[in-house]
């Protein structure tokens, strides 16, 4: 392992932490200046040759297409990292390809094609370092200074918070009064400097070389344990593995029906979904062949994914804050000055708020009453909070629904629960991802923790394509309520559901310590 003269084994907060951090705000800002002004413009200015009363829904797919492919892509990030070039070289050059899709943005704003290559870069460079920038703030501690992490994560996910307040804040008045050019060309700059920032700290970070090739990795135990043949018995995990496979097959074969995105990334969370369980039903079989550790490793592993995958209708509720809700608060009665992309500054503007209070006085306020806040449980509340969000907002779309002028202001109640919930589960899954991966799979795990945010916003995707049936919408007309108005009831009973399976889930999980250890000595 290659250190930097920062790190010492004396428990002290690491001194290059202020160069990730600094990057980290300067690419959230970029991110969430071009993410939170992307749907009104395909609105008012991209998508104009589309017939009006499809324009919505078309610019809402892109939105969630998009989004689906910055969640995706760090599956490529982690393994690169991993095992071929290494955390700090991975997110430099991948960061150079997100200034280039910036770019695109402000040159081809009246060309679809190539605005959408734009968006195409975005989600490879975006996508490509977002689990790598997490587990390197990770890799710059040990056993000895583990304690101050949490500090970390939560200062990194307020960091990222405060770049997208001031980019929700600005972004729409710039998209309104100097147009697409500069709303678009402003976040590339901003990204510009996160990567001039990051290359800086270069020589006083601690640098976790990739793992070199390993005989006992989790893929090829997993293969193990599925084509392992056992005396007089059958292979009942190698055959749900095979249900797997013959589902991503079935969803291609559905690509005229659904469109690529959804039919890969579905066919994708089949093989995993499907591969995971039958490896866990045959993993014993692995042993002799590997040694227990190993075995004991992608066990842990499978374990984290099923948290993971619980997790995943919380980020289909989250993510629509900047589809969904935009196109409900455009029907609102709002200030004339007021644009309703300008809410989505409510979101990061109450994070910054809630991650002190949380830790300064709700989580010591609670564990003096015995209620200690652990990382599942506050995970558990987060993703209730977020169903309660969502029965507000589909009160207010009932009450515009029958004529009523609905103040914008009403968004203020769904924004501070969905915003409470983002804390609880967000920050908080950052280290937990981190803490509980094994060690040579850092990388991969943060990929697959950004992987449920991909599956969170392709429910959306497969919800608004299965309501865009006749039989269906007959169906809910009968209700007597809009489309609208059922999918965000749906939504809400979607993350209750979540929220019970969740806590279900998480009281027999056992927690883990994967930091590394300290080396003392080392300079």
């Amino acid at each position: 392992m290659s250190t930097a003269g920062t790190q010492t084994a004396n428990g002290k907060m690491p001194r290059q932490i202020p160069y990730i951090i600094a990057n980290e705000g300067c690419e959230r800002f970029s991110f969430y200046g071009m993410r939170n002004i992307l749907t009104p413009f395909l609105i008012s200015t991209l998508l104009l040759m589309i017939p009006i009363d499809q324009r919505t829904g078309e610019a809402k797919h892109v939105f969630h297409t998009f989004v689906i492919g910055v969640y995706f892509f760090p599956l490529l990030g982690g393994w690169l990292a991993d095992r071929f070039f290494g955390k700090y070289n991975t997110i430099f050059w991948l960061s150079l390809v997100y200034c280039a899709g910036h770019a695109c943005l402000a040159i081809f704003e009246n060309s679809v094609n190539g605005f959408y290559f734009g968006l195409f870069l975005i989600a490879f460079g975006s996508g490509g370092i977002k689990p790598l920038v997490a587990s390197f703030v990770g890799d710059q501690f040990d056993q000895t200074n583990k304690h101050k992490a949490k500090l970390v994560f939560d200062l990194f996910y307020w960091i990222i918070n405060f770049g997208s307040f001031f980019a929700s804040l600005l972004m729409p008045v710039f998209l309104r009064d100097y147009g697409p050019s500069v709303a678009f060309g402003i976040p590339g700059l901003m990204m510009l400097a996160a990567t001039i920032v990051f290359w800086m700290g270069a020589k006083k970070y601690v640098h976790v070389p990739p793992a070199p090739p390993n005989p006992h990795s989790f893929t090829r135990v997993a293969r193990t344990a599925l084509l392992a043949h056992v005396e007089g018995g059958s292979r009942p995990g190698l055959y749900v593995a095979y249900i797997g496979v013959l589902g991503a097959l079935y969803a291609f074969y559905s690509i005229p029906d659904w469109g690529f995105v959804i039919s890969a990334c579905t066919a994708l969370v089949l093989l995993l979904a499907f591969g995971s369980i039958g490896t866990a039903m045959q993993l014993e079989r692995a042993r002799g062949i590997h040694p227990d550790e190993a075995v004991e490793g992608v066990r842990a592993v499978l374990r984290i994914l099923v948290i993971f995958a619980l997790v995943t209708p919380f980020f289909s509720l989250f993510d629509q804050k900047a589809s969904t809700w935009i196109v409900q608060a455009n029907t609102m009665e709002k200030p004339s000055w007021f644009l309703p992309a300008q809410m989505q500054a409510l979101n990061p503007m109450l994070v910054m708020l809630l991650i002190p209070f949380n830790n300064l006085v709700l989580y010591p306020l609670l564990a003096r009453f015995g209620m200690e806040a652990t990382a599942l449980r506050r995970m558990t509340a987060g993703i209730g909070f977020s169903s309660l969000a969502w029965i507000v907002i589909g009160l207010l779309q009932l009450s515009l629904d029958s004529g009523n002028a609905v103040s914008i202001m009403w968004q203020i109640l769904p924004y501070a629960l969905l915003t409470f919930g983002e804390v609880l589960v967000s920050a908080t899954g950052l280290e937990f991802a981190y803490s509980q991966a094994p060690v040579s799979m850092k990388g991969a795990i943060m990929s697959f923790w950004n992987l449920s945010t991909t599956v969170g916003n392709l429910w959306v995707l497969i919800v608004n394509k299965s309501v865009m049936n006749e039989g269906v919408i007959g169906k809910i007309a009968e209700s007597g309520i809009s489309v609208t108005a059922f999918q965000m009831f749906f939504f809400a009973a979607f993350a209750a559901v979540a929220m019970l399976a969740f806590g279900l889930y998480a009281k027999r999980y056992k927690m883990v310590d994967n930091y590394r250890k300290a080396e003392v000595g080392k300079v």
